[in-house]
């Protein structure tokens, strides 16, 4: 497969470990790029779901894959979400051509990106509302399971495809309103601190506009997320862009995935990756202290 170009490419929100989780789209998708610069925009491991015991070797193939395009030359930058927060105990650790952080100012074509994923405004992830919102998040698995097969009996009919969590988002004012005022406060502070443009994830709505005030203007964006919008931005040629995933284009690429990844396993709230059969030139010893929550 001819590999694209992109000088920076960001992604957020995969929730690897969940049903929702469209693996074998993001390994397809990463096959067939080549980033300058990869931005993992936080939920890429949903930690808040690992007691249920899921992380199917297609899971484990986007890990090794975004380690392959490390151990190539690729500078990727993991910003840490709500789901994957463990990880923050982490934030500024850098090894080789991997950061863990919890933001990123990138400086192309003299014009200041500001990245960060989000949930900072998000009071649901916070204190005991945050109890709340794990709850609601094994709702959220059962409707994207639900979905799951309702998809596929769709498309053995012929039938288009749905999404029942986006209709409902979608048709309930107080989320739609949620968002709107999501993107004008992260548009407002990004023009105070003098941002040419800022980048979001964490409320799975990709995201192209421009947000003017008073005080100025910027270019808001969200790389959207891999449950629902299999979508991610791209910048090229002086340019961010929306990506969607779309199948046909890889319906002629031969995709087969290794079944003899390691398992995870799971003892209550701790994570043990077992990765040493993972092909990734010398980078296991540095995934498995990193990937160790205890």
């Amino acid at each position: 497969m001819e590999k694209r170009d992109i000088d920076v490419l960001v992604l957020s929100d995969l929730h690897l470990g969940t049903f929702g989780c469209h693996a074998q789209e993001i390994v397809t998708y990463l096959k067939s790029v080549a980033p300058k610069v990869l931005v993992l925009n936080g939920d890429i491991i949903d930690i808040w779901q690992f007691k249920k015991h899921y992380f199917p070797a297609a899971h484990m193939q986007v890990i090794k894959q975004i380690f392959s395009l490390l151990s190539k030359g690729t500078k990727v930058y993991y910003i840490t979400g709500n789901h994957d927060e463990a990880l923050r105990r982490y934030t500024d650790l850098e090894m080789g051509g991997f950061t863990l952080t919890d933001k990123v100012v990138l400086e192309l074509d003299g014009k200041k990106t500001w990245i960060f994923h989000g949930d900072i405004f998000d009071a649901t992830t916070k204190g005991s509302a945050k109890i709340i919102a794990k709850l609601g998040g094994h709702g959220y698995d059962l409707l994207i399971m639900l979905n799951s097969a309702i998809n596929w009996a769709l498309k053995l009919m012929g039938k288009e495809k749905m999404s029942f969590s986006k209709k409902v988002k979608n048709s309930v004012k107080k989320a739609v309103s949620w968002i709107g005022n999501f993107e004008q406060t992260a548009a407002e502070l990004a023009i105070q601190k003098k941002y040419d443009y800022v980048i979001c994830g964490h409320i799975h709505q990709p995201q192209k506009r421009v947000v003017e005030t008073k005080d100025g203007k910027v270019t808001y964006l969200n790389s959207g997320d891999w449950v629902e919008n299999l979508t991610a931005l791209e910048y090229n040629n002086n340019e961010w862009d929306i990506y969607h995933y779309n199948a046909e284009d890889f319906k002629n690429i031969d995709n087969k995935f290794d079944k003899k990844l390691p398992r995870l396993e799971v003892i209550t709230n701790d994570i043990d990756m077992y990765i040493n059969s993972l092909d990734l030139n010398g980078h296991a010893a540095f995934v498995k202290p990193l990937m160790n929550i205890v």
